[in-house]
């Protein structure tokens, strides 16, 4: 019987496990562009562009290397509008009820899968370094879930940055070495950008007719969409930005969006690129004494790290992770995380990054607008669907523990030992958005006094009985005890003022 072999479009990598499963020669190959995928969120239009321009020439691909494949685009009139009733219709078509799919990276796609009524075989996704079952073994009996842990496990098990049994250099872990501000610079090489061709042109074509109405500039468009393209990026970055990623991937100028950041997460959530070939290009670069251990060693427990560690989270928390809201976050997302006006320069500068390019690093994500939604008291889920929808790089397997666990703490500490907050002192610091602000990043209270500063204490003494214990914040909660009481006072009545004047939509 003729099998029926799913590619979603994030599993666009030739060794895929539902490929390695099927026949070639009687199988057949069903990707979609799908209303339920294209639309669960509003996503940017850059990602829509960029998911549906690499499904289409992953399936060209699959055909010139023989396989049979039945592809659907969003406006065939045939289109059933999900992955499951695409299913049915080719079942239907083939006379056949048997499915091979590897497991998706949302509980939501694999709950529908699951409840069609057909013959479906669900194969682990073999581009992960490591198992659910691996994960669940590690984490097993464990009082908390340490990143840094899982990290050094992941070393042993590849044998990246290994001397026999030790790290390369003694040292697991050099994020000390990987904290410094960075200054304008006009030689900085930004990532490649892609040429236009006939699939592409076609997909922005769609897109702009469709969906037009959500946050984020289409053009002009820069992503790669295939595997050639995507290893031009990691080759750009591994020549041009790896040497310096490590010492600046804090960093955040305003006008430099790229930095020495990769910007190849993209590919590898959508399979282009894979996880041991990226790294071990990191590696040799490190061994032909091309870039430093530092640089090297943080790139790489980006991927193996925390990547791997995220991934296990998600699944091993179940379903209902992206729902939790530990801290009772009730606020409404401010009008100004889909583009209405800020005065404050910093979330200025990330959103707006944002909606014209779909990407921002991870200090944009976790220091600035994070920071800012968990010190206000943003709903975690009205965060979560935020960041899912804008980033092209964004599958709620990854996203979901980054957000709800990461920056918003909305799981109770499972993924982060505190709360990632910050005043805007830690923002004046790592970048030069607060020169050009209309708030003034050294006033701790007063008409300009910057939003983070207020907020920052406010949100400690609202939480203070989950926090004051906590020994990496007990330290901040000393500091406010010694104000002056007047001071205290009026710090927390102006934070309560600012937090009155987001709830009603004014400008902040």
């Amino acid at each position: 019987m003729v099998k029926l072999v799913l590619v979603l479009g994030d599993q666009l990598s030739d060794g895929l496990s539902a490929l390695a499963r099927a026949d070639k020669t009687r199988d057949l190959v069903v990707m979609a562009e799908v209303a339920s995928e294209a639309g669960y969120v509003r996503h940017h239009p850059k990602k829509i562009a960029f998911t549906f321009t690499a499904m289409r020439k992953f399936a060209a691909h699959l055909r010139a290397a023989g396989w049979q494949v039945v592809y659907t685009t969003l406006d065939d009139p045939e289109n059933a509008g999900s992955i499951p009733a695409e299913l049915l219709r080719r079942a239907q078509e083939q006379g056949t009820s048997s499915v091979l799919a590897t497991e998706p990276g949302e509980w939501r796609l694999i709950e529908a899968l699951q409840d069609m009524p057909l013959d479906l075989t669900l194969l682990p996704d073999n581009r992960f370094l490591c198992s659910h079952a691996e994960f669940d073994t590690w984490a097993e009996g464990r009082k908390v879930l340490r990143m840094e842990y899982f990290y050094r496990e992941m070393r042993r098990k590849t044998g990246l940055l290994m001397d026999g049994d030790t790290p390369e250099g003694g040292k697991w872990n050099y994020d000390h070495d990987n904290r410094k501000p960075a200054s304008s610079d006009l030689f900085r090489k930004p990532p490649p950008k892609a040429h236009g061709d006939a699939t592409l042109e076609a997909v922005l074509d769609l897109v702009e007719a469709r969906f037009s109405d959500n946050f984020g500039m289409l053009r002009p468009f820069h992503f790669q969409t295939d595997r050639a393209g995507a290893l031009r990026a990691l080759d750009h970055f591994i020549t041009h930005a790896l040497p310096e990623f490590g010492p600046y991937q804090d960093a955040m100028l305003e006008g430099d969006p790229y930095l020495y950041h990769a910007v190849i997460g993209l590919y590898l959530n959508a399979g282009l690129l894979g996880p041991m070939e990226v790294c071990e290009r990191a590696e040799k670069a490190y061994r032909d004494g091309h870039a430093p251990l530092n640089s090297v060693e943080g790139f790489i427990r980006q991927i193996i790290g925390w990547r791997e560690y995220i991934r296990g989270i998600y699944f091993r928390e179940g379903p209902d992770y992206p729902r939790r809201n530990a801290l009772n976050h009730q606020r409404k997302l401010p009008a100004f995380y889909w583009g209405t006006e800020t005065r404050m320069n910093c979330v200025a500068q990330a959103i707006g990054q944002t909606r014209d390019l779909a990407y921002a690093h991870h200090i944009q994500r976790l220091m600035v607008t994070g920071n800012f939604a968990l010190l206000a008291g943003v709903n975690p889920a009205e965060v979560h669907e935020w960041y899912l929808a804008v980033y092209a790089d964004a599958y709620e397997w990854v996203e979901a523990p980054n957000t709800v666990g990461m920056s918003q703490f909305a799981d109770g500490g499972i993924v982060a030992s505190k709360p990632y907050v910050s005043s805007g002192a830690y923002i004046d610091r790592m970048s030069d958005y607060c020169g050009g602000c209309h708030y003034r990043v050294k006033d701790k209270t007063g008409e300009r006094a910057c939003p983070f500063n207020l907020l920052y204490w406010h949100f400690l003494i609202r939480h203070r009985a989950r926090f004051e214990g906590n020994p990496r914040m007990a330290q901040m909660y000393r500091t406010f005890d010694r104000m002056e009481e007047g001071r205290r006072a009026r710090v927390l009545d102006e934070a309560e003022a600012l937090l009155d004047r987001l709830s009603c939509g004014e400008v902040v």
